[in-house]
């Protein structure tokens, strides 16, 4: 993805959350006051649960425009990773608020209450509507804050839905249960992959390979390259979640012309490039060369690809 892309790409995700954190504090305010009209206590704590939403939409939605500065004297890779601040705001919250939903509807199993069925449906109705419709402009984001928000927003309509559904069976059957049964079902699904999207999160964090990235695969293609002896010291990480780092120490075979250099330094980076890494650094060693990193020969690689 050339520059211009990145930048389109970055622009169009932090307007989809911008767009999702207005979407959801109005209706929040609507929901609130219809709660209160339809002395609805489902449509109550989904107002709370939303309103718990509108603080996570709001950091993520800043630290997503913070996270498209460049780099500078601070932050020298940029302020990518300020987007990741979000994503965790956004899981913590989610957390808490499904915890208060289940805690509210566990307890209805057994003193089970009587809902306005009618102001249900409705409510349900543009509920669907208006975070449906945020959560598609989020889904085929690839950002790891756009995810969580985007799940955020599916939580939300599939909750309409049980509503919706509950409403509707209301309407013709007292079955005072379902509204908790239904609430508690989705919160343990929604739970389920927010704790999936915490545990990428982290492993953003704590620097781990992308899944996307096949390292050995990389190291192979490289090594095969004519005049290449070893490779060590091949690391693989992500700023984000899609902005992938990748550094490495090339050991080289004989002596070589700089034009010969120029040419080798050329199809390795077209190799990495073509693994959709977007930042590397290749430090070209010499056979015999004490390896700045452990201080001993490069002369070819162990088991472990390091230097012996």
């Amino acid at each position: 993805m050339n520059a211009a892309g990145t930048h389109t790409h970055e622009h169009e995700e932090t307007s989809s959350i911008r767009l999702a954190f207005f979407l959801n504090f109005g209706f929040t305010l609507f929901e609130i006051a219809g709660g209160i009209w339809t002395n609805s206590m489902a449509i109550l704590a989904d107002a709370i649960h939303d309103l718990g939403d509108c603080f996570a939409l709001g950091a993520a939605w800043y630290f997503e425009r913070v996270s498209e500065k460049a780099g500078d004297q601070y932050y020298s890779y940029g302020y990518r990773r300020f987007s990741l601040l979000g994503a965790l705001i956004s899981i913590v919250i989610l957390v808490v608020g499904s915890l208060f939903i289940l805690s509210e509807a566990i307890p209805r199993l057994f003193h089970p209450q009587v809902s306005h069925a009618p102001g249900m449906v409705v409510f349900a109705v543009f509920g669907i509507a208006v975070n449906g419709a945020a959560m598609l402009r989020l889904k085929e984001k690839e950002g790891m804050n756009a995810r969580i928000v985007a799940w955020h927003l599916l939580e939300d309509v599939l909750g309409w839905v049980a509503i919706l559904i509950t409403g509707i069976v209301l309407l013709f059957w007292p079955i005072k249960r379902l509204d908790a049964i239904l609430s508690i079902f989705i919160t343990v699904y929604v739970l389920y992959n927010v704790l999936k999207n915490l545990k990428s999160t982290m492993s953003i964090f704590l620097q781990g390979i992308p899944g996307n990235v096949d390292l050995p695969g990389i190291e192979l293609e490289i090594s095969r390259i004519q005049g290449v002896e070893s490779l060590h010291h091949t690391h693989v990480w992500t700023l984000d979640g899609y902005h992938h780092i990748l550094t490495t120490h090339v050991v080289l075979k004989g002596k070589y012309a700089m034009e010969d250099i120029a040419c080798l330094k050329d199809e390795i980076r077209r190799i990495i490039e073509k693994h959709d890494i977007a930042h590397s650094t290749v430090e070209l060693e010499f056979e015999g060369e004490s390896c700045r990193i452990t201080g001993s020969n490069c002369r070819h690689n162990g088991e472990n690809g390091d230097c012996i």
